[in-house]
């Protein structure tokens, strides 16, 4: 009955000391993410001079991108920070004396990695695509309220590329009056459109404006000869063109990341599919579910990682888990890679990292739950060796070649009238300077005040304090 009554506390306590740092966390990193993709995309907010209204929508649609791999950080760094706190502050302790083992602890961190989890994979799931649909529409939707902007009364604008237009006057309905175009598409000579008047149309769905023209004039010329053509309804289709990549991926581009998941799998079904397009929607449809999934297990990681601090060891949990993070991500990366080269089926190119990844859970949690390292004793110390023969050494033979160049280069010329504690021998009747190294050699028994009073007292410098004092 008490350890009944005790599961409800301890859960609750364990979950609250998880999520506020994994809240803290959250915040942190998508900061950094933000600030990384706020570059690139300012681009696009100056080219076509967007408010705050549509940059808040536009960024929205960007929102999902980000959470698919900030989420899973975020959740593994909550979990090990927080499992460190307690383990420093002994609370770890305390509770394994109650007789509270780390299996009786796992159980809200299982409920809080399955609900990031479920996160990622909505985000993954649906979000994504219904994001780079809207962005799509968006980016267009922009792209011709510029257009409109630009045209102004009595002004040519160039807004349309090699279309340009000239607008005698504009209703409060947006008719014109009194149209000049220019059409320069693939000509050399452009052709001339004069119509009493016009009107601009949007088609979102085609991503194109119309330019719809009534009772007007056509001129086109090729060489010397020309040719006018009279009508009463002209109309232009010009596609949208505006600047839409952001950081090199072009968001206008309806692609395999647009699609749901049944549209996924109804592209890679058809008959007349190529074979590689089926090995591409493929693996879009499994990396969509592989990737919540690989959530769950790098979070549940984080619960030995954070036990790995103490009273005279190091708090090695977070660099441990960023180290586990970039590799899980390598290895799916090269499984994706793989799979989309036709190296290896797509359901093991995609599922082998959760696998992997999945036994070195269940292997490192033994290992911490034995009381033992995280890795075995002779993996340790092959990648200590590994570590210093790679880095530290050759990093200390750097520094120390640096610091001699350095220390020569800055070594002071000391006056004899400045004041230093010079160490001098009785015997060879030699003072030596700080630098020197007979300065705390024993034969040098007797002290001076600085050099004036050495040399007073019938004492040299030796040769390499008498090369500095010159």
């Amino acid at each position: 009955m008490r350890r009944n009554g005790l599961s409800p506390l301890l859960y609750s306590y364990v979950a609250s000391e998880l999520l506020a740092p994994f809240f803290a966390s959250f915040l942190i990193l998508y900061s950094v993410f933000f600030l990384v993709r706020l570059i690139p995309l300012l681009e696009i907010v100056l080219d076509l001079g967007i408010g705050l209204s549509d940059f808040i929508r536009l960024f929205s649609y960007i929102f999902p991108h980000l959470l698919l791999y900030v989420i899973p950080m975020a959740g593994m760094t909550g979990v090990i920070i927080g499992f460190t706190r307690l383990t420093n502050d002994r609370e770890m302790l305390a509770l394994k004396a109650c007789g509270i083992s780390l299996r009786q602890m796992l159980p809200p961190v299982v409920l809080l990695a399955t609900a990031i989890a479920t996160l990622t994979g909505y985000f993954s799931v649906r979000l994504i695509p219904a994001g780079e649909i809207a962005m799509r529409q968006l980016m267009y939707q922009l792209a011709k309220e510029k257009i409109d902007k630009g045209i102004k009364e009595k002004k040519f604008t160039e807004a349309l590329g090699e279309v340009v237009v000239y607008v005698d006057e504009t209703d409060q309905d947006g008719a014109w009056r009194g149209v000049y175009v220019s059409d320069m598409r693939g000509r050399q000579q452009p052709i001339i459109i004069m119509a009493k008047d016009g009107r601009m149309q949007a088609d979102i769905s085609r991503m194109a404006v119309t330019i719809v023209l009534h009772d007007g004039t056509l001129h086109s010329t090729s060489g010397f000869d020309g040719q006018t053509v009279r009508f009463s309804r002209y109309q232009l289709s010009i596609p949208l063109k505006p600047p839409t990549k952001i950081d090199g991926d072009d968001v206008t581009q309806l692609s395999k990341s647009s699609m749901s998941q049944e549209q996924l799998l109804a592209e890679a079904h058809r008959p007349d599919a190529h074979p590689q397009d089926v090995i591409t929607f493929m693996s879009e449809y499994h990396h969509r579910l592989a990737m919540p999934v690989g959530c769950l297990i790098l979070s549940l990681l984080g619960l030995p990682l954070g036990l790995q601090a103490g009273l005279g060891r190091k708090a090695i949990g977070i660099p441990l888990g960023l180290a586990f993070f970039v590799l899980y991500y390598i290895i799916s990366t090269i499984g994706q890679v793989m799979a989309e080269d036709r190296a290896v089926p797509v359901f093991i190119g995609l599922w082998l990292p959760n696998a992997l990844f999945a036994v070195l859970v269940l292997f490192i949690f033994h290992r911490v739950e034995q009381e033992r390292p995280v890795l075995p004793e002779p993996l340790t110390a092959a990648g200590r060796w590994l570590l210093e023969a790679m880095l530290l050494k050759p990093w200390q033979k750097l520094s120390a070649r640096w610091q001699r160049k350095h220390h020569r280069r800055k070594r002071p010329v000391l006056p004899v009238s400045l004041g230093l504690l010079v160490h001098a021998n009785p015997e060879t009747r030699l003072f030596h300077l700080p630098d020197c190294p007979q300065h705390r050699s024993p034969q040098s028994s007797l002290q001076f005040i600085n050099v004036r009073v050495a040399r007073t007292a019938g004492f040299k410098p030796c040769p390499r304090c008498e090369q500095q004092l010159k």
